[in-house]
């Protein structure tokens, strides 16, 4: 049976744009880009994961507002279970503390980046939605 990971991510808008960052390159799936977050820690919920997780890579401050999609995929060595929350950003400037680079991206930019194959599905969900990028 294959070790089963929780993780939360955050979609962070924020005029018009969506933060996203990039894996290292010795990382799982290296040198991808992803919707920043991380494991969930025994005790926390995920939106206590995010904001925390946020925090550390990014140095900025978050809140989640409302979970937008939830994903299981199936990795040869892992099931991940991604809950990925529209967050509004509160202060500090993205800065890549735990990741490659970060990246704030327009919605007809979004496809020009690798992203690991679990987050497909999402990704269609957010370029069909204008109304998020909009904040």
């Amino acid at each position: 049976m294959s070790k089963r990971v929780e993780v939360s991510a955050g979609l962070v808008f924020h005029k018009g744009k969506l933060l996203i960052t990039q894996r290292y390159p010795d990382a799982h799936l290296p040198n991808m880009w992803e919707f920043p977050g991380g494991k969930r820690e025994p005790q926390e919920s995920f939106e206590q994961c995010l904001v925390r997780e946020l925090r550390e890579e990014l140095g900025i401050d978050t809140e989640p507002l409302s979970l937008y999609d939830e994903i299981q995929h199936d990795y040869p060595d892992k099931l991940v279970h991604l809950k990925f929350f529209v967050c509004r950003l509160l202060s500090g400037e993205a800065k890549p503390l735990g990741c490659q680079a970060v990246a704030w991206v327009e919605q007809q930019e979004l496809s020009c980046y690798p992203f690991p194959d679990a987050d497909a599905q999402l990704l269609s969900k957010l370029q069909n939605n204008a109304t998020l990028w909009k904040t």
